[in-house]
């Protein structure tokens, strides 16, 4: 069954369709949130969140646009509002570097030392610009596409997607060759 054929036979009752719907793109929208959000924790949540409000919300779909564009419209939103909180909680709490470094686990390799590296650039973007890029590069969506789910326009969108790449080559230098 299509997505839009699954979201018709929820709204007729069978929530057993919105099962499938989670299992089809539950995966994309955490991978999604992880580099969004920098831990599977706060991912888990935001996707959870995001899945609960598009079941509660499905009646509201317009089968015009693709369920996955619709669903990681609501996943967008639910990662900045993340972001935001953790921004205001940020300022309340103190974080003693000396003791995090003391503690940290060592990497094994060259591939963790690259997601390591990758990870922390990817944290250096500005949300937007992360956001455009995670979308364009990881997720593999189309411009249009990315457009419907953050209201921006296209130019917008590459020039952020753009910028982020030169920002990462830029933070990742030696490993820009790999």
């Amino acid at each position: 069954m299509t997505d839009a054929e699954l979201v018709h036979a929820v709204l007729d009752g069978n929530v057993h369709a919105f099962t499938e719907l989670t299992h089809r793109h539950a995966p994309s929208c955490l991978r999604f949130a992880t580099r969004m959000l920098g831990t599977r924790e706060d991912a888990e949540e935001v996707t959870q969140d995001t899945l609960v409000r598009a079941y509660r919300a499905l009646a509201a779909y317009d089968t015009t646009t693709a369920f996955r564009t619709w669903l990681f419209a609501i996943l967008a939103n639910r990662c900045r509002t993340a972001l935001l909180s953790r921004t205001r909680r940020a300022r309340w709490v103190h974080t003693d570097n000396e003791t995090v470094s003391r503690t940290s686990v060592p990497s094994h390799g060259p591939a963790t030392e690259l997601r390591v590296e990758l990870t922390r650039a990817l944290d250096t973007l500005p949300v937007e610009q992360r956001e455009a890029f995670l979308l364009k590069h990881v997720e593999q969506l189309e411009y249009v596409e990315i457009a419907r789910i953050t209201g921006t326009g296209v130019s917008a969108l590459k020039m952020r997607v753009q910028r982020a790449c030169s920002r990462l080559q830029q933070e990742l230098g030696d490993y820009n060759n790999v």
